[in-house]
């Protein structure tokens, strides 16, 4: 759960460039460089393109098996034949020289204490583009595609969307999706997956409408997205599932919400506090206090890139130690003290103290961390559908399912239904490992059978045509 778009596992943002001091060395820097970084658990693509500009040098990089492009270069120097170019943000280096003529740059990536080799060549076209995404919609769709605004009063804000919904009048079941943590478009875009573009395509096309919409500060939608916590963000989603009730041609009493991870979470907080709905499904959702999720999310995610179990353990109660003081201390200054205290003992740079510090100390997180979804759920009183990929290492099944089964078992509910699909990650794609790194890489955006068992589910309990 959170979403990778929040702890992204090797690459983040950030990077930039400084004065470049030898001639042959700033001329022979110039251009786009990649290179593949080998972080044990997977083989990353890296690129580097560097350009001239009227104050120095300026340079973007981008990372296409994760899906990142465009990321702005924060600090790079070039003395003699020495290249380094500095990330701060993420406490990320990559340091090299130029050799054959430069015609390579010979170098090392480090980041939170590890070492990767690094060597970059000219880049062509190829070596920039991210992996085909077979699933992704194309025109023309047998469906109607329209541009709606939803508008929550309450939080004085306008969310932009696209309502797909099936030829002919109607009245049509439909769903509101709601995305994962982090800001996130109507696609729910993650590693150049359009997850919730996939979604939408494939519930239409089986006779059922749907709303997604940019979350509140990003894309076209109003408002500011940071500092936003899981409960503001119900609010935007009850908005527009009242949207919904009223659009013409929708049936205002087969109405559902779709959650994935954060949203998951989300859904039924809008059903039982906000605004009810018909039916739940909720794709890997956390049904444990947040805590608890980030602690094994951490601790599964160093065992799968091959960390050792006493490493493992060390990492767990780390962990631990920080949700302690995020749960417990009274003020955001008092976390930042406490969190600070904790990560100097561990040698770790300033920068990547700081981050964490502002990660820990933000609204949202606050919020999750102290957050217990198991009360909401034992008060739903509708159809639910909750699903697991078995490779999830952000929200664990072996965490999570039992949780949500007795939970929602013990809710005014008689129609429960909990299952986990093997051999699916955290986006539903067909895995190897479950980590994050290994999304981009996936071609998969959507496993079919996750995506028939989403729409036989719905169709089963609803008046689809």
């Amino acid at each position: 759960m959170v979403s990778w778009t929040r702890l992204l596992v090797l690459l983040g943002v950030g990077l930039a460039v400084v004065g470049l001091t030898t001639v042959s060395a700033q001329e022979g820097v110039v251009g786009s460089w990649t290179g593949t970084l080998d972080a044990g658990t997977a083989e990353l693509r890296i690129v580097f393109h560097i350009e001239r500009g009227s104050d120095g040098r300026t340079a973007t990089m981008n990372s296409p098996d994760q899906g990142a492009t465009g990321i702005p270069v924060s600090d790079v120097a070039v003395v003699g034949d020495s290249v380094t170019l500095a990330v701060d943000r993420i406490a990320g280096a990559y340091e090299g020289v130029l050799v054959e003529d430069s015609a390579k740059i010979k170098g090392t990536w480090t980041q939170a204490g590890q070492s990767f080799p690094l060597m970059l060549t000219p880049a062509d076209e190829a070596d920039t583009a991210p992996p085909p995404r077979p699933q992704h919609p194309e025109p023309p769709s047998p469906y109607v595609a329209d541009s709606v605004t939803v508008r929550n009063e309450s939080a004085g804000l306008t969310l932009d969307g696209t309502l797909t919904r099936p030829d002919g009048d109607g009245p049509h079941t439909a769903v509101v999706l709601v995305s994962g943590s982090g800001p996130q478009d109507r696609n729910s875009e993650v590693a150049n997956h359009r997850l919730f573009h996939v979604l939408a395509d494939h519930l239409t096309r089986q006779g059922i409408a749907v709303l997604r919409y940019d979350e509140r500060g990003v894309a076209a939608s109003e408002g500011t997205f940071e500092g936003a916590t899981s409960e503001d963000l119900a609010g935007d989603a009850a908005a527009a599932v009242r949207f919904l009730k009223g659009r013409p041609g929708i049936d205002s009493e087969a109405v559902g919400l779709l959650g994935m991870s954060e949203g998951g979470l989300v859904a039924p907080m809008v059903h039982t506090r906000f605004e009810p709905v018909d039916f739940l499904v909720l794709m890997a959702g956390p049904s444990v206090p947040g805590h608890e999720i980030l602690v094994e999310q951490g601790a599964r995610m160093a065992s799968a890139q091959g960390a050792s179990p006493s490493a493992v353990d060390t990492i767990r109660s780390m962990q631990q130690q920080i949700m302690s003081a995020v749960r417990t201390a009274s003020d955001s200054a008092e976390v930042a003290n406490q969190v600070r205290s904790m990560l100097n003992t561990r040698g770790l740079p300033d920068a990547q103290i700081q981050s964490q510090i502002e990660q820990m100390t933000s609204p949202w997180m606050r919020f999750f961390v102290r957050y217990d979804p198991a009360p909401t759920l034992r008060q739903v009183d509708v159809p639910v559908l909750a699903l697991y990929g078995s490779k999830d290492l952000q929200v664990p099944p072996e965490q999570n399912a039992p949780p949500m089964r007795a939970a929602l078992r013990s809710s005014p509910s008689d129609d429960v239904t909990v299952r986990v699909l093997d051999g699916l990650n955290h986006l539903f794609q067909p895995a190897e490992t479950g980590l994050p790194t290994e999304y981009a890489q996936i071609e998969t955006t959507m496993a079919p059978r996750a995506l028939e068992a989403v729409t036989a589910w719905i169709r089963a309990r609803t008046a689809v045509n």
